[in-house]
């Protein structure tokens, strides 16, 4: 005769998990709290700060300043507008993403899928280091070298190029200063920080995930389309927008390259237009204190639409949130 054990009783209470929090936590918590604080605190101080010097000056201008041309706050009465600024700031930076973009996406593919290591390694290494270089440096080689050597390439695209209206040039015998000069040379400054984040954004990728693609049969190219690509769009977007956002507010590199000019053309090879942050830099030295004001004035716009971008960036990137990977 057989006897078989009773099941075990659960008569025990059942021992409560508290939650330890120890003095360390408090402290980081706190610190971690307060630096979100501080940011946000700076920011406002910031934008009460140019919309104060902003407001003075727009309502002593005697020009619109959505749409008035020159820039002349030192003439009685005072006349100034941003609409040449706006202009040459979005366009030049359309041209280095629309250049950039693709290349550092390529980039960042060829070293974490293609490259072998002992070659993907130096060239990160590289683009590392292309980060690393000052704006003024890129300036100098821009007006010394990529000025000079862009004004053939100038000249193939008005003889080839010239219907588009886009690439006509006006004046043949023009230097090449001009804003597809500046969004070439943008396009080179933001190519390492596209390239880096996104390389770090591909290389989370889970490999399961192109294991699994591979066993179904899937190509490499395929593998990055519907594994690798899908995972890391939230990621390259915003690697796209950090590249945009230091085109935005370049300085030193546009003000050493571009030739200022109160004029507004649709033709990008022409060396006309200005951007925000050039025209600051070129005429803060010698304005009055209202003149200071106009150039704040500006500056607050140029803050508007980098907030405006950012924005949108966010909003991109939440409505691609369940494609990202981040929720797997």
């Amino acid at each position: 005769m057989t006897t078989t054990a009773p099941p075990p009783t659960t008569s025990e209470p059942h021992r409560a998990t508290a939650t330890v929090t120890r003095p360390g936590d408090r402290i980081f918590a706190g610190l971690a709290r307060g630096s979100g604080i501080l940011l946000l605190v700076v920011m406002a101080a910031i934008a009460v700060f140019l919309t104060v010097r902003a407001v003075h000056a727009v309502s002593n201008d005697h020009g619109n300043f959505l749409t008035t041309f020159e820039w002349t706050p030192s003439l009685n009465p005072p006349v100034f507008g941003i609409a040449v600024l706006a202009y040459g700031t979005v366009v030049s930076s359309v041209i280095a993403m629309a250049i950039a973009v693709p290349i550092a996406i390529g980039i960042a593919l060829f070293i974490t899928h293609y490259a072998p290591r002992r070659l993907g390694g130096p060239i990160a290494y590289v683009i590392d280091l292309l980060a690393a270089v000052p704006s003024i440096v890129y300036g100098l080689w821009g007006a010394l070298f990529l000025v000079p050597h862009l004004k053939g390439v100038n000249l193939w695209l008005d003889t080839y190029f010239g219907w588009t209206y886009i690439f006509h040039k006006a004046d043949p015998n023009s230097s090449a200063r001009s804003l597809f000069t500046v969004g070439i040379l943008l396009a080179i400054m933001i190519l390492p920080i596209i390239t880096n984040v996104s390389r770090e954004v591909i290389n989370q990728v889970p490999k399961m995930h192109e294991e699994a693609a591979l066993a179904l049969g899937a190509t490499r190219w395929e593998v990055i389309r519907l594994s690798v690509l899908p995972f890391a769009r939230s990621g390259i977007i915003s690697a796209s927008m950090l590249g945009l956002g230091r085109a935005l507010g370049e300085t030193m590199a546009v003000a050493t390259v571009l030739s200022a000019s109160p004029t507004l053309s649709g033709h990008i090879l022409d060396p006309v237009g200005g951007t925000f942050s050039q025209n600051i830099v070129a005429k803060f030295g010698e304005a009055d204190d209202f003149g200071r004001d106009a150039l704040i004035a500006s500056g607050l716009m140029l803050f508007l639409i980098t907030l405006l971008v950012n924005g949108a960036a966010r909003i991109i990137i939440q409505r691609r949130k369940e494609y990202s990977g981040a929720n797997a």
